[in-house]
């Protein structure tokens, strides 16, 4: 199956970082997921109950931030990607986090894992 749903620059506020300031305040986060889902179901039948629900993926990852406050992103990455896998039954993912202007000349700093099988 090459068929995928995408969220992009989906924004949660978090309590994300290993320094002392970053443990006191909110910080932006931008995720980009990309999830395997056999979209060719939905699309024959027009039936919105077998598509994936974009607004319960993004409830579940904004839910997971509210009650987590990982120090790395790396943390939160692999943790939203088996909640995600777990709850909606996706057999691939790939999961991008991105944190921005924490370096002065970058516009964001990150990662991206994939995980399961497409």
């Amino acid at each position: 199956m090459t068929d995928s749903v995408l969220i992009e620059q989906l924004a949660v506020e978090a309590i994300i970082g290993v320094f002392d300031w970053e443990r006191e305040v909110h910080q932006r986060l931008l995720l980009d997921l990309e999830m395997a889902w056999a979209n060719d179901r939905p699309a024959a039948t027009d039936d919105l109950a077998l598509a994936l629900d974009y607004a319960a993926v993004c409830e579940a990852v904004t839910e997971w931030f509210h009650h987590h406050q990982p120090q790395l992103l790396e943390t939160a990455a692999e943790a939203v990607a088996a909640e995600l896998m777990q709850r909606f039954g996706i057999r691939w993912l790939a999961v991008t986090i991105r944190k921005p202007g924490v370096l002065p000349r970058a516009g964001s700093v990150g990662i991206r894992i994939e995980r399961g099988q497409r």
